[in-house]
């Protein structure tokens, strides 16, 4: 759904929408990388549970617009098999506000916060994707 779509709504994009978006996102990525992402779960929450915000340290919620949840393919082994599926979590409430205060579309933030915690899969660090950009 485009931008345009939500505000002739004039209604915010939903957990669905947002989750549409990423799936549109998922699939615009090359082929090679795709593979190497197959059965990771992508959840669209309105935000991180009380827990995870504890875990991490975080006391405002709306600073917190994805999280990737399992290991890293570098640390794989086949151990981990029949482990929890790996999980990538968007954020829709901090999504929205970053939305609204940087003009940015809604597809490309939410394909940007994708692509963030996909870099966690594959084991890279906020400062790794940080000298990246």
């Amino acid at each position: 759904m485009t931008h345009a779509k939500f505000l002739d709504r004039l209604l915010a994009p939903s957990l669905e929408d947002i989750e549409a978006l990423a799936a549109q996102a998922l699939a615009e990525i090359p082929p090679a990388l795709r593979d190497r992402v197959r059965g990771i779960v992508i959840r669209v929450d309105e935000f991180a549970d009380e827990e995870t915000l504890e875990q991490m340290g975080i006391e405002d919620p709306f600073t917190l617009t994805g999280l990737y949840r399992g290991v890293p393919l570098r640390d794989k082994s086949v151990g981990d098999s029949g482990a929890i599926p790996d999980m990538i979590f968007l954020y829709r409430r901090p999504i929205l506000d970053e939305w609204c205060e940087t003009g940015a579309t809604l597809g490309g933030l939410v394909r940007e916060v994708l692509i963030h915690e996909i870099g966690h899969h594959f084991g890279f660090s906020d400062d790794d994707m940080d000298a990246l950009d």
